[in-house]
């Protein structure tokens, strides 16, 4: 199959498979004799799980890491398991940041929302210098 046609089959950008290619998460293919690339059909199941792993959290650096377990014939699974427990620890952090930082911009909006604009005495702006 030729880049188009990979593309198509996933639903990306025949610059994003070129890319995975330079970032090395995808082997170089095969080149025709007029030098157009030629994939194999088992780039379509590459590119679906590198796809599936994103959609989870996972950057391309983890992605990389696991596809290269799995080439070197290691079975990438307790790797995977301690990428999941971290990332999970990781969202339920930046959860418990954002439920904080909306308790602060709903004080922050009581502050806005009760005293008056005009003749107050800030650097910059009394709503937020009350963060302080």
């Amino acid at each position: 199959m030729r880049i188009g046609e990979v593309a198509d089959a996933i639903g990306i950008t025949p610059e994003t498979i070129r890319y995975y290619e330079k970032v090395g998460l995808l082997p170089r293919p095969e080149r025709t004799s007029s030098g157009y690339r030629q994939y194999a059909n088992a780039t379509i199941e590459r590119l679906r799980f590198i796809r599936s792993a994103q959609t989870v959290g996972f950057g391309l650096g983890e992605i990389k890491e696991i596809l290269d377990l799995r080439d070197r014939g290691e079975t990438p699974c307790n790797h995977v398991r301690g990428l999941i427990a971290s990332h999970a620890t990781d969202l339920q952090r930046r959860i418990e940041d954002l439920q904080a930082m909306q308790v602060d911009l709903e004080r922050l909006a009581e502050i806005a929302n009760r005293e008056p604009q005009t003749g107050q005495e800030a650097t910059h702006c009394h709503i937020l210098e009350a963060t302080r």
